[in-house]
């Protein structure tokens, strides 16, 4: 009989026999939903304690943020449902809300490390990632327009361009018209991207829901085990520089073999709007302690070989387990 409890008999013992690397505040990436206006903090309903910010406000809490030593953030945008139209192009005109946040995050806090979602869902009037033929998500058609959006936000200034669309080809797309245009800006990659059921909240939170039908035609079937893995032998050999799996918590196998066969690649876990709202719900229910449940999910997600994590929660993190 092997005695296994001798490596758990105390705090201190079980300090010493942890072996999954510890999470810290520059392992983090907070998401944050930009609007348009002054003055506006709005929190999301379906989403506690995380707000729709207009730019002002959005660089306060920047510096909150920054000041926990999470030094990395990403954008997305949100505008008036009168300003979208068919083609998204709200989201690629020079003045568009994604590059002025840049550009007043950067002229106030150079040493944040920037990463800008490039999508056109939440720019057009029907909600999808893409251009529409008859209520078919063209692929290539839109690429020149994911590309237009990344140039848009490299030249503001952003650090990393993320484009979530899903769209085949969508990472050569950019690469070279950033390669093009000289510019040093780098791509992350949402290469395993699942339809999942998971995104409620930010759907809600982006007013980014598809007017109709579904985007299981170009997001990823979760009943599949090895497209995810494809997928991101893709978008490194069409020149992303980090990869990505997204959800997490329930893709936990394909974040693993994703670590085990792209050693290389800085591999990012997104730890999803319902990912959070649940975990948040079922402590507000008493179902678990919030502080417990968020920790081990975390590390649960850094065990299967996540580098770097995009979570709500961050904030949160680092103030009760980092501070």
């Amino acid at each position: 009989m092997k005695r296994f409890r001798e490596f758990r008999k105390t705090q201190e013992i079980r300090d010493r026999y942890a072996d999954v690397p510890p999470i810290l505040a520059g392992d983090f990436i907070y998401p944050y939903f930009v609007t348009e206006g002054e003055n506006v903090k709005e929190e999301i309903a379906t989403m506690k304690d995380i707000y729709r910010f207009s730019i002002d406000q959005l660089l306060d809490d920047i510096e909150d943020t920054l000041s926990l030593g999470i030094d990395k953030v990403l954008l997305f945008g949100v505008i008036p449902d009168e300003e979208k139209d068919e083609r998204g192009s709200a989201g690629y005109r020079p003045d568009n809300i994604i590059s002025r946040a840049v550009r007043a995050i950067k002229a106030r806090f150079p040493q944040v490390i920037v990463f800008t979602d490039v999508c056109l869902c939440e720019y057009t009037s029907h909600g999808h990632c893409g251009l529409l033929h008859n209520h078919d998500v063209e692929n290539d058609s839109t690429l020149p327009l994911l590309a237009e959006m990344a140039y848009q936000h490299a030249v503001a200034g952003a650090d990393f361009v993320a484009p979530s669309a899903m769209m085949d080809g969508q990472i050569e797309a950019l690469r070279q018209r950033l390669d093009k245009e000289k510019l040093p800006t780098k791509i992350l990659a949402y290469s395993a991207k699942y339809a999942s059921a998971y995104y409620g909240p930010f759907r809600d939170a982006a007013g980014s829901a598809p007017s109709f039908g579904d985007r299981k035609s170009y997001q990823m079937d979760y009943r599949t085990k090895n497209q995810g893995l494809e997928e991101i032998a893709a978008d490194i050999e069409e020149g992303t520089d980090w990869i990505m799996v997204k959800p997490a918590l329930a893709y936990l196998d394909i974040l693993y073999r994703a670590s085990q066969q792209f050693p290389d690649y800085p591999l990012v876990a997104y730890q999803v709007s319902g990912e959070y709202s649940m975990l948040i719900n079922g402590a507000q229910q008493g179902l678990f302690d919030e502080k417990r449940i968020f920790a081990e999910s975390l590390v649960a997600i850094r065990r299967a070989g996540a580098k770097y994590i995009i979570s709500y929660y961050a904030k949160k993190f680092v103030k009760n387990h980092l501070s």
